[in-house]
């Protein structure tokens, strides 16, 4: 098992290797204890500190990621609401994957508040996502809903198996599913928070999925 000093200075080390965070890494503070990562500074970015906060959650031993990194974007990164809007706007329909007819788009002071009706959930994080490295935005808020839908629950388990089968991030073998009605339960153990992650978006992009229990297990030891 890491220390916590061992850990925080993997975290730094895993920061300043990232392409997109290596010219900023001296101003990303890492706090570390007993598997619980908290960042803190400030970023002109939303996407950055996205960025780091992955970052984080590849290293292993870490369990938990708390970000208290603050998004302050000036100079010629600075837009007026009605900008970042219409960047937003764009985003969305260059995206194949969001319906941009259904989805509303406010802007206050930077930060992005997402609304409307889609028919699954991956479209409600999809839009999230093309919204997130945007110049000039300072935080998101996605208050989509997802429309209930009839499904068929051992075929929305059955793809769920099969896509962490073709997973090269993701230990199949490790997870256990469970469905009952529309909801989705992980269990099992695997070696990092990243990969926990990587399971719970997997199985939120299944159509029909309207929540995720994740109860995976983060335990380094298994794999020491």
């Amino acid at each position: 098992m890491k220390t916590n000093e061992e850990l925080r200075k993997d975290v730094m080390e895993e920061i300043k290797w990232d392409p997109e965070l290596k010219n900023i890494a001296t101003e990303i503070g890492v706090a570390s204890k007993d598997g619980v990562i908290t960042l803190t500074g400030t970023v002109d970015t939303y996407w950055k500190k996205i960025a780091a906060e992955k970052a984080a959650q590849r290293v292993f031993g870490v369990k938990v990621v708390a970000s208290d990194m603050e998004v302050k974007v000036g100079g010629i990164g600075k837009r007026t609401d009605t900008e970042i809007a219409e960047a937003v706007r764009n985003a969305l329909r260059w995206n194949s994957a969001v319906s941009e007819d259904h989805i509303e788009v406010k802007v206050d002071d930077g930060w992005v508040y997402l609304d409307g009706s889609v028919d699954f959930e991956f479209e409600k994080r999809y839009a999230s996502d093309c919204v997130e490295d945007l110049l000039a935005v300072r935080g998101v808020t996605n208050r989509i809903s997802v429309k209930v839908n009839p499904i068929d629950t051992k075929d929305m388990q059955r793809k769920i198996s099969a896509a962490y089968h073709r997973s090269a991030t993701v230990d199949s073998s490790s997870i256990r599913i469970e469905t009952s009605g529309s909801r989705v339960t992980l269990r099992g153990k695997v070696r990092s928070l990243a990969e926990k992650k990587e399971a719970e978006n997997i199985a939120w992009a299944a159509p029909g999925v309207m929540s995720v229990d994740n109860k995976i297990e983060i335990d380094v030891e298994v794999y020491a």
